[in-house]
């Protein structure tokens, strides 16, 4: 939302009128408000005119300003699966627009419009390859206008917004996105440019362990697209340098963390099937509040398998306490192997504290309702979804603050 403030002496009578929308240079759409005073002045000639005041301003139609969240994860990491279950919290299925590109990486529901940082590649597939770059280095990613553009849509303007082919691997004509209630930028870097970071207002990093990604990626690779055991070595070692130095930094910037490590339930294990997955959380952000085990800030270890949870062999192990993390405090919730029955995992959400439910249960009917996603049955699927609620809360908070804002402004 764009708010066009005009101050006028107390004898200034105007009438306003809005032209058509126009576009900038930067894809932008904008409209324009004539002010025209009713006061007759005199020119020199001495004839009447009538003295036009035109300010330019944006406007959205749901009057209130797009929360932007971030999420950055590396290829094959989980983002899409994520963002499935983020938008189902807000309800309706998350397509393609309309009408548009078959190829476009852009999905929209009711509330969200999920935006794949893919699409300011300033480089194509055969650019890249040329000069010697991947898509994870910087060079070959145009991070003005992705400010500009993720900028316009938080405060309101629609933009024309580029896409990045990921089937011929060139660079498509753009596509118009308009601003949503809830605006996601998932991709390797959008919290890697300060100024598109300050945008944020709450962000997430996936963090898979090289151990987990490698064995994820002989699991795809080798058994559904028939790859050798050496190309895949190869694949992921020539992306690793580019990956340290520029994806894997921002997990220092996140407000949380969902860190998926082996297990520890059993010894040497390389499979990658049972998982250890941390859910890392900064303190001191505004409308969040970490989640919690027993008893917020203190040190916990529970093995809930039993009675009431069905567990087999290696079983389920939680711990939740205090941290620090790249100098931040932290806390920490961390589930270590896997459910035999989800149904039953209403007996740990009921020993969870700050999970940001409308209703008993909501949780467990969220994994349930996906139970054929990707981590469903472990930590991977648990915390996304927590974090799904969570950034929901966050979002009714923000939008309320905001509209208590100009009521208590007008008292004032």
């Amino acid at each position: 939302m764009a708010i066009c403030t005009v101050y006028t002496t107390p004898s200034l009578n105007s009438t306003c009128s809005i032209s058509t929308t126009s576009k900038t240079q930067l894809g932008f759409h904008q409209k324009q408000v004539v002010f025209y005073s009713s006061g007759k002045k005199t020119s020199k000639r001495g004839s009447n005119t009538t003295s036009p005041y035109v300010i330019t301003c944006t406007t959205s139609a749901g009057g209130s300003k797009t929360v932007v969240i971030g999420l950055a994860a590396d290829s094959g990491c989980g983002k899409s699966t994520f963002m499935r279950r983020l938008t189902s919290v807000f309800g309706g299925a998350a397509e393609p627009p309309k009408g548009g590109n078959p190829d476009s990486n852009t999905l929209i529901s009711d509330t969200t419009t999920v935006i794949c940082l893919d699409d300011y590649h300033s480089l194509d597939r055969t650019g890249r390859k040329v000069k010697g770059v991947t898509a994870l280095d910087p060079r070959a990613n145009d991070f003005d206008l992705m400010y500009e553009q993720v900028k316009a849509l938080k405060d309101g303007i629609p933009v024309d917004k580029p896409i990045y082919n990921h089937v011929s691997g060139l660079l498509d004509p753009p596509e118009l996105i308009k601003p949503p209630k809830i605006l996601v930028i998932e991709g390797l870097h959008p919290m890697f440019d300060s100024r598109v970071r300050d945008l944020l207002d709450f962000s997430i990093y996936l963090d898979i362990s090289n151990e987990v990604k490698f064995a994820w990626k002989i699991q795809r690779d080798m058994a559904e697209r028939g790859h050798s055991l050496e190309s895949i070595k190869a694949s992921i070692e020539a992306r690793k340098p580019d990956f340290d130095a520029y994806i894997d930094p921002q997990k220092q910037y996140a407000d949380a963390v969902i860190e998926v490590l082996p297990t520890q339930l059993i010894p040497d294990d390389n499979e990658g099937k049972i998982l250890r997955v941390r859910l890392i959380m900064k303190e001191g952000v505004e409308f969040f509040n970490p989640v919690y085990l027993f008893d917020e800030g203190s040190t916990v270890s529970w093995i809930p398998c039993g009675r009431k949870l069905t567990c087999s062999y290696p079983g389920i192990k939680f711990f939740y306490g205090p941290d620090t993390y790249f100098g931040h405090e932290v806390s920490v919730l961390e589930m270590d192997g896997q459910f035999d029955r989800l149904d039953e995992l209403i007996y740990v959400e009921s020993h969870l504290s700050n999970i940001s439910t409308k209703f008993y249960g909501e949780v467990t009917q969220q994994m349930l309702k996906h139970s054929d996603f990707p981590g469903s049955s472990n930590g991977t699927g648990l915390f996304q979804t927590i974090v799904g609620l969570k950034i929901r809360d966050l979002y009714e908070q923000l939008i309320s603050t905001t509209a208590k804002t100009p009521v208590e402004a007008t008292k004032a």
